[in-house]
């Protein structure tokens, strides 16, 4: 019987009352339990084990049940009425605790054991970086002792040596020689120092700047990042001692601007959150993300899968009021985290942490812990604390996390250290320079900002226009001055022999391409490409390419790079007849990473008004010429990059047709310029239309310059189905129908002819230029493109070797 009356009905809608268990006994622990507190959807919080802080108010009380007694916390969830679990501590998580709590119906707000792998296993995580283009540092893994020493030994650059496993925030090593980084092999994989956490390590490129730590809440689709912090490891001042937990930390810091959290999230957090869901294991959980600031842009240093500590610690204190952290973790675990708001404080926190005597080594437990009267907007977590005989007292090496907060940094600090002077117990340890980065990047700001401090050289491009003149000049034509360096390029079309001309102009990029390029460090043949894409759409529209511009940008300029494409360009420009009379070269620091550039181009040409293609009579029983490509040309990379990277082939490694040509070579030929080999038949009226098979090959180029009510056939086995194709396809798999309207397979340019004029132009074609020439096809009723004999391709391709 269902309810009767408007009060039934309310009942129905109201929000179920939240009773939490936190898992966890630290200052982590404490502060999220705090923040909870205050939310109105929570009905009780239960800290387990807890701590001598975690017990306060009406709401929260410590449970003592260990974090490693599934079953014991089970049960007294159900037992409790429990209908949200929050885990603090990573080993929980990575010991599968999502799935023992799953399966009894309990929501977790934390990933599932096999997410939670980019905590436990560095291994695992780095792969999961290369094998998603996320930036990180170079690496290698390891399980062979003797390996990982001849390669220490080898490399000639600072190295950092992790232990792929938990290691409580301990097993990274920094050696600053070759002998201490044999050391700390031996410390990991021999002495097992860490445990079975260095039974593999790590060994990656040691990055420098600025250290950020972005903790991101996420549902498996979307990620809500809170501010960027920083975290002080070293147990000393200045940075100096050995690593700890985290010794305390500060938020926002300045050097996450809102420019720099837009790359972070663009570039790492939103791409792992749809990796690890293509992945199939989907992140839901807050992802805490170590992240390098690099010269050349964002780089993750590692992945924790839960709440920082003690960043946590900070950014609850920085939460605003109206901001319900409950809400936030149910929408979460509810995959709804799109439909919530997230606020912080327009203001600054400072966490600094106190510690036992002796930290991170052996200490000494159960001293009684004093705290007096706290200033306003200064709170203590409990972290390494218990209860004995009713007084407070140390029970770890990280006892309290002093956290405050202020409209500016520099009083958040002096309040956290006011906080400090509250708190009273023998051999007390703490750092009392938190913050000290953002003080310091403060004074060199003062000291005055130039166009080089915000990573751009005028010097460098000064240098490249030096470099490239002698080679723009090499391009000049009659009507063209070819002269860079002003604002503009000059271009006399009288002179250049037109007498009615029409403008046709066209521009173009590479796309993907040039991801072969960067990877494969071979830059020269790229600027011929682009030149070809932008003369072979002005050629089919019977002009004559008369001028090019280009446009290079990328986030630092090397000018050698830079180079290489100009002369490709230029290259490029002698080949197909037309002047380089300029372009433009910008340096981006913000919006391009490491040694990534991209690159466009435009190109003008004219022709004679009554030579303008395609012409109006193109009819039924003409027929199509296929003019040969050298490769894949530009199109249809981003499913070649899929195809290659999905069988882990090298760029350097040999093709099986050619044994004397790498992969990144054949991947790299360049575009085919068709204009010398088709002007002379333009230029006699004897070519009725001519299509560029670029993107979406046959099936979409053809029909685009076929007039309405008029379409045609090709015949894939009419001409070379290279041995590129072939091996794309098998490798693939890829559909014979999806070859033909993603690649050329072959044809680069489709050319309408009459049907009495075809021996004519293909003599005239053959003898203007080197690329062969195919009788393909022919122009029939009807619309659209029909393949036929597309049976061959599947047998070329399944007979290819791979």
């Amino acid at each position: 019987m269902g309810p009767s009356t408007s009060a039934d009905f309310a009942k129905i809608f109201e929000d179920d009352k939240l009773r939490i268990l936190i898992v966890g006994a630290g200052g982590r622990e404490h502060a999220l339990a705090w923040k909870l507190d205050q939310s109105p959807k929570v009905d009780q919080i239960f800290v387990a084990p807890g701590n001598g802080g975690t017990e306060f108010g009406r709401k929260t009380v410590s449970v003592n049940i260990g974090i490693e007694d599934f079953d014991g916390l089970v049960a007294f969830a159900l037992k409790s009425g429990v209908n949200l679990v929050i885990p603090g501590p990573e080993q929980p998580l990575v010991d599968g605790i999502e799935g023992a709590f799953r399966q009894v119906g309990i929501p977790v707000f934390g990933p599932s054991v096999r997410a939670a792998a980019m905590e436990g296993s560095k291994t695992f995580s780095k792969d999961f970086m290369a094998r998603h283009d996320i930036p990180t540092a170079s690496y290698r893994n390891f399980r062979d002792h003797a390996a990982a020493l001849a390669y220490v030994s080898s490399v000639d650059h600072p190295i950092v040596i992790k232990a792929s496993g938990l290691a409580a925030g301990k097993g990274v090593l920094i050696p600053t020689t070759t002998e201490e980084a044999v050391e700390g092999l031996r410390q990991c994989m021999v002495s097992k120092d860490f445990g079975r956490a260095g039974d593999e390590v790590v060994v990656e490129e040691f990055l420098t700047g600025q250290e950020l730590s972005i903790l991101a809440f996420s549902d498996g689709y979307t990620a809500l990042a809170l501010p960027g912090a920083q975290d002080h490891k070293r147990i000393r001042d200045g940075d100096t001692g050995p690593n700890t937990g985290g010794m305390g930390v500060y938020a926002p810091t300045p050097c996450a601007t809102k420019e720099v959290e837009e790359e972070i999230m663009r570039t790492i957090v939103q791409p792992t959150i749809d990796g690890m869901r293509r992945d199939g294991m989907p992140f839901v959980g807050m992802l805490f993300t170590g992240v390098m600031l690099t010269p050349t842009g964002p780089k993750v240093l590692e992945y924790n899968v839960r709440f920082g500590d003690p960043e946590t610690e900070a950014l609850m204190a920085l939460l605003s009021p109206s901001t319900d952290l409950a809400e936030i973790l149910l929408a979460c675990v509810e995959r709804r985290l799109d439909c919530v708001k997230l606020e912080m404080k327009k203001e600054f926190a400072v966490t600094v942490i106190l510690a036992s005597k002796g930290y991170p080594g052996p200490y000494t437990k159960g001293v009684e812990i004093q705290i007096g009267a706290l200033p306003e907007n200064v709170n203590v977590f409990h972290a390494g604390t218990t209860l004995k005989d009713g007084k407070v007292v140390t029970a770890g090496g990280r006892v309290l996390a002093v956290t405050a907060t202020a409209a500016t940094l520099k009083e958040a600090q002096t309040l956290a250290y006011k906080g400090v002077d509250c708190v009273h117990f023998d051999g007390m340890t703490y750092r009392k320079d938190i913050a000290y980065r953002a003080f310091l990047e403060s004074e060199k700001a003062v000291e005055g900002f130039t166009y080089a401090s915000a990573g751009v050289s005028i010097d460098a491009g000064n240098d490249l226009v030096n470099r490239i003149k002698p080679i723009v000049k090499a391009t000049k034509r009659i009507g063209s001055d070819s002269v860079i360096g002003g604002f503009g390029g000059l271009f006399d079309i009288k002179a250049a022999g037109f007498r009615d001309p029409i403008i046709v102009s066209g521009t173009d990029g590479v796309g993907t391409k040039l991801k072969i390029a960067q990877n494969y460090g071979k830059h020269d043949t790229i600027g011929i490409d682009l030149v070809a894409m932008s003369v072979n759409d002005l050629i089919v529209q019977g002009a004559e390419p008369l001028f090019f511009l280009d446009y290079f940008a990328c986030g630092k300029l090397d000018v050698a790079t830079a180079t290489d494409v100009v002369k490709g360009v230029a290259a490029g420009c002698i080949e197909s007849g037309c002047a380089l009379v300029g372009g433009e070269t910008a340096e981006m620091p913000s919006l391009y990473h490491g040694d990534d550039y991209d690159v466009a181009g435009f190109a003008v040409g004219a022709v004679e008004r009554e030579l303008l293609l395609p012409v109006a009579g193109i009819a039924a029983g003409d027929v199509i010429l296929g003019i040969a490509s050298s490769g894949v040309h530009s199109n249809g990379f981003s499913l070649v990059r899929k195809i290659v990277d999905a069988h882990s082939f090298s760029l350097a490694t040999t093709v099986p047709w050619n044994p004397t040509k790498k992969l990144g070579d054949e991947l790299l030929t360049p575009t085919t310029i068709y204009v010398k080999q088709l002007l002379p038949a333009v230029r006699l009226g004897l070519i009725k239309g001519l299509s560029h098979i670029t993107g979406g090959g046959f099936t979409e180029n053809v029909p685009r310059v076929l007039p309405k009510g008029v379409g045609c056939w090709i015949d894939a086995d009419a001409f070379y189905f290279l041995p590129i194709f072939r091996w794309l396809m098998q490798l693939g798999r890829v559909a014979p129908e999806e070859m033909a309207r993603t690649f050329n397979c072959g044809i680069g340019m489709a050319v309408v002819v009459a049907k009495d004029k075809v021996d004519e132009v293909m003599k005239m074609l053959k003898e203007s230029g080197t690329a062969e020439v195919y009788r393909i096809g022919e122009v029939q009723d009807g619309e659209g493109c029909e393949m036929r004999n597309l049976e061959k391709w599947s047998e070329h391709a399944a007979a290819a070797s791979v």
